[in-house]
């Protein structure tokens, strides 16, 4: 094992097998990683590192988990009757694969169309690198963890959000909640976690569509004290525009 392929397995703290090892080397020897760092988010699902790229730009680098059994049912529903991955291989690794290059696609989708969202850089294999939102290693707060300065106006500003994702990028989150959004300092937010996402001509893009709205609209009302108005209503006037 040479000296990089040690030093990333020190920081991978050996939740990770040799393989992923060998792809963030990979990575590095392609010179878009330069260092990583220490974990910034774990999830069931994955874990986020801090990361450098060639030039000192902070990154994250979002590192799957080996697929299980679990995994694999929640996600196919997402994947199957999505046309950009007709054909691909859902079995084994390879389904955190196409997971992994799906959420890279759709932030490319997003990005594309001025949707705030972490800027995709690469992925290869399990893993995807992005820009990093936050400052020195340390991400901005979740939407959940946040004191808005204006609760009204952060509802508005992510209600049209919304309106831009289903409208112009014809795309739908399908994950959208206070846990998949986060505040930068000037209560700007940013979308996150894309891996869900689908296209709005998936067969069940409508039932995404609502539980999104759904989601935002019970976590302003109830936390926040926004006086929200009816989700069903925001969701009847996207549904009945969508192409």
């Amino acid at each position: 094992m040479s000296f990089k392929d040690s030093s990333v397995r020190e920081v991978l703290e050996d939740v990770f097998d040799q393989k992923t090892v060998l792809a963030v080397v990979y990575l590095m020897n392609k010179g878009i990683l330069s260092k990583l760092y220490g974990t910034v988010s774990t999830g069931k699902e994955a874990r986020v590192y801090w990361g450098k790229g060639r030039n000192g730009e902070d990154l994250a680098v979002k590192i799957y988990l080996i697929v299980t059994a679990e995994f694999r049912r929640g996600r196919l529903k997402y994947i199957v009757g999505d046309p950009r991955f007709q054909g691909a291989s859902l079995r084994g690794r390879e389904l955190i694969y196409q997971w992994a290059r799906k959420e890279y696609r759709n932030l490319k989708r997003a990005v594309s169309f001025g949707i705030p969202s972490p800027k995709p850089i690469a992925v290869h294999e399990n893993i995807l690198v992005m820009e990093f939102i936050g400052e020195d290693g340390v991400p901005a707060p979740l939407l959940k963890d946040t004191t808005l300065r204006d609760p009204e106006k952060s509802f508005r500003e992510l209600k049209g959000i919304i309106e831009k994702m289903v409208l112009e990028a014809e795309i739908i989150h399908a994950d959208l909640s206070e846990y998949n959004i986060l505040v930068k300092e000037n209560d700007e937010l940013v979308i996150i976690d894309w891996g869900s996402a689908v296209l709005t001509s998936h067969p069940n893009a409508r039932e995404f569509l609502l539980n999104d709205i759904r989601n935002v609209y019970r976590f302003f009302r109830e936390e926040l004290g926004v006086e929200t108005g009816s989700p069903e209503d925001f969701y009847n006037y996207l549904a009945i525009r969508i192409k």
